[in-house]
């Protein structure tokens, strides 16, 4: 614990000094818009409200891992030989992730649980330990489970196809506790060392993951904080691309991982959950993977300065 706590405090040399402004004016208004539906007791649990807040977070939060192949070929210099292999073995990994959810849900539940806390926890530049980043990441998932135990589990069920599904939301409400703690230190240092634009949003992100309801809460998240952030370093990465470039290669990359998994849950539909909200976590934890995965890969060969995942940006993509 005492090498934990010393790596948290030498760890604030790491972060930017931000201007303490706006991070993204699109979460703000969103963040504004979900409190005014809170306060309004507006249903936000009802059936419409939660296919709504799906379709945010799958259409909105697909984008930021559409660039892996052109940041790979940025990172690497792939001939088309290789550029072929990565495609597939990208495919391939996404292709084993949907196969779990039909042979093992349980297992492909779990994964998906860990895959994101790594993924997640990427945020946390200042922290620089790997345990203490896993568990700010896992926080994201914690703090939805502990706000709405019930709500989750059932989504945990639907998704792992048993009630071994509760037993994972439970063990997310028994690391909320540290998960959550390590959160709040993080937010703590970021917000002294001057990216207090960063620190604000993530402390309401997560006030929201508790209080709405979770899939509300986590199209908040995802859609409006977590990947804007990754596609302003990936926007950083490949910079001399055109705008049209740009939006073209969001548009049909998502569109293809959207429109293959609406394929492959079609023609085995009934080995699937009918909840088109798991669906739809089911579908991020298929891409989420092979992204984690590349994105990591990524990193290590971009040239110093050009990181696809981004630090602390109190600003918004120009």
């Amino acid at each position: 614990m005492a090498t934990g706590t010393a790596s948290i405090a030498r760890s604030d040399r790491r972060v930017p000094q931000g201007r303490g402004g706006v991070v993204y004016p699109a979460f703000w208004m969103a963040a504004i818009a979900l409190i005014l539906t809170l306060v309004v007791r507006l249903p936000l649990n009802s059936p419409t409200a939660t296919y709504a807040a799906t379709l945010v977070f799958v259409c909105g939060g697909m984008p930021h891992g559409a660039y892996d192949i052109a940041l790979l070929l940025r990172a690497t210099r792939l001939g088309r030989g290789g550029l072929a292999l990565a495609v597939g073995g990208y495919v391939a990994i996404a292709g084993v992730m949907a196969s779990l959810w039909i042979a093992a849900p349980l297992i492909a539940l779990i994964v998906f649980i860990a895959a994101a806390s790594v993924h997640f926890g990427e945020d946390w530049t200042m922290l620089d330990e790997p345990l203490l980043k896993v568990a700010a990441g896992t926080a994201i998932i914690a703090a939805a489970a502990i706000g709405h135990p019930a709500d989750v589990a059932r989504l945990f069920v639907a998704m792992a196809g048993s009630d071994g599904g509760e037993t994972v939301a439970r063990a997310m409400i028994a690391v909320a506790p540290v998960a959550l703690l390590v959160t709040t230190v993080g937010i703590a240092i970021a917000w002294r060392d001057g990216a207090r634009g960063w620190a604000a949003a993530t402390a309401i992100a997560l006030v929201a993951l508790i209080i709405a309801p979770p899939v509300a809460g986590f199209a908040l998240f995802f859609v409006f904080l977590h990947s804007p952030r990754h596609l302003a370093g990936a926007r950083t990465a490949l910079g001399d691309v055109s705008r049209g470039w740009w939006l073209a290669t969001g548009a049909i990359m998502s569109g293809l991982a959207i429109g293959g998994w609406l394929l492959f849950a079609s023609t085995v539909s009934r080995l699937l959950t009918s909840d088109q909200t798991a669906q739809a976590f089911q579908l991020l934890a298929t891409v989420a993977v092979p992204h984690l995965l590349f994105s990591r890969w990524i990193e290590q060969r971009l040239a110093p300065g050009v990181q696809p995942s981004p630090g602390f940006q109190d600003r918004p993509i120009s």
